[in-house]
């Protein structure tokens, strides 16, 4: 056996323990992207002054990223905090597209590439996903013209 797969397999049953929350957080996850589905949402682009944390564009309004910040606060987490905090303490890492001098909690969340940077981050200390690369609920696609991005 290629000594590649053992320690593959080896990782595996030492990550087995979190295996479960893992597919139940995928789950909840999807269920509350789902749910989302039944709002009538307009799209809306527009940049909107919002509370931090927990800052949300007004209801019926927002884009793609709207979508996955509401599925992630439904859980708990709040994109919008994280990924401030995240640019606050790396603003280089994130790209420069838009002429930014400094974060902005208003609209930093909802800019796909920070999100897609952000979330990269994120898989790179899952041990889970890195290893396996294994498809569960909850597991974020995510296709542009510059790359695509499994999460």
């Amino acid at each position: 056996m290629n000594m590649r797969y053992i320690i593959i397999f080896i990782l595996f049953l030492l990550n087995q323990s979190s295996l479960p929350a893992q597919i139940n957080f995928g789950e909840k996850l999807s269920k509350a992207a789902v749910e989302l589905t039944n709002d009538k949402v307009k799209y809306d682009p527009a940049y909107y002054k919002i509370a931090y944390p927990n800052g949300d564009v007004p209801a019926g309004h927002g884009v793609c990223s709207d979508v996955v910040i509401r599925a992630y606060r439904k859980l708990g987490i709040d994109l919008q905090k994280e990924l401030h905090e995240d640019i606050r303490a790396n603003f280089t890492k994130y790209p420069a597209k838009w002429g930014m001098t400094k974060p902005d909690p208003n609209i930093d969340h909802r800019r796909v590439p920070n999100l897609m940077c952000f979330l990269k981050d994120m898989e790179k200390n899952c041990l889970f996903h890195q290893i396996l690369n294994i498809i569960f609920p909850g597991i974020l696609y995510v296709v542009t013209w510059e790359e695509i991005l499994l999460i």
